[in-house]
């Protein structure tokens, strides 16, 4: 592919990067914008160190919190010496994941850096270096966010739980869905990655001899299919529910109580 990128079959040189007329860059825009865009407002909102918390909901990006200067503490592990945002003791694991994520890397490489910016289409830098040099060959710890991502989620799944409970009585607003939603995406995006597929039983050379695990390894697989429809949904909806939260936290919009 390479070779045709520098001259046709007969040796001319094309001119340009590709002779695609097709508008192949859309997509390395659209992921510039969203995933660029999310980084900066997960950034700001990390920063903020506020309006992170309107009961009975907690925003995802600060949770669990475990200083014990929150406003909501969830596991009270770091003492009050913390005068940092709560939110930097979390995100760097859902933000390792992600970034370590296997589709991910496809996304960003190729929209931010060009490597290549698509298929049939001039690579931006002039050597091909893939994973072999610091940092993106800690890219092989993937599977190890992924471990440490499974107790984030069952923290979320919890407070998806509490935001049932309005001053000691059970009861259900719009944002119990919009917590639950996220809880939900976030669990579908984190079991269907690839190295929960290979956990499953991606790993074995003879499926006869584990049946179960072959069943799982299919259910898991069913769902990595979806895998980038679930890290597109779940990012901008983690995002979302930190907004729903900050603006109640403001006073901007009320909560929609159901019952």
């Amino acid at each position: 592919m390479r070779k045709s990128l520098l001259g046709n079959e007969r040796g001319e040189v094309i001119p340009g990067a590709t002779l695609r007329t097709d508008a192949w860059w859309i997509e390395q825009l659209l992921v510039v914008l969203v995933l660029g865009g999310f980084g900066v407002y997960a950034t700001w909102a990390a920063l903020q160190n506020a309006h992170y918390y309107a009961a009975p909901y907690l925003s995802p990006f600060y949770s669990p919190c475990l200083a014990a200067n929150c406003q909501h503490v969830t596991l009270p592990l770091i003492g009050s010496w913390w005068n940092l945002s709560p939110a930097f003791l979390i995100l760097w694991i859902p933000g390792g994941f992600r970034a370590t994520c296997y589709y991910y890397r496809k996304a960003y490489y190729r929209s931010f850096f060009g490597s290549p910016p698509g298929c049939a289409v001039r690579d931006w830098p002039k050597r091909y270096l893939g994973e072999t040099r610091f940092p993106f060959v800690l890219q092989n710890i993937h599977r190890y966010f992924f471990w440490l991502s499974l107790p984030i989620l069952a923290f979320l799944w919890w407070d998806a739980i509490l935001a049932f409970r309005f001053n000691g009585r059970f009861g259900m607003g719009l944002g119990t869905l919009v917590l639950i939603v996220n809880a939900s995406l976030l669990s579908l995006y984190s079991l269907s990655c690839h190295s929960c597929r290979h956990l499953c039983g991606g790993h074995l050379d003879v499926f006869s001899s584990r049946p179960a695990k072959y069943s799982l390894w299919r259910a898991v697989t069913r769902l990595n299919e979806r895998h980038m429809l679930f890290a597109w949904i779940s990012l901008i909806w983690v995002g979302l529910t930190d907004v729903y939260v900050r603006l109640l936290s403001m006073g901007v919009i009320r909560d929609v109580r159901f019952f």
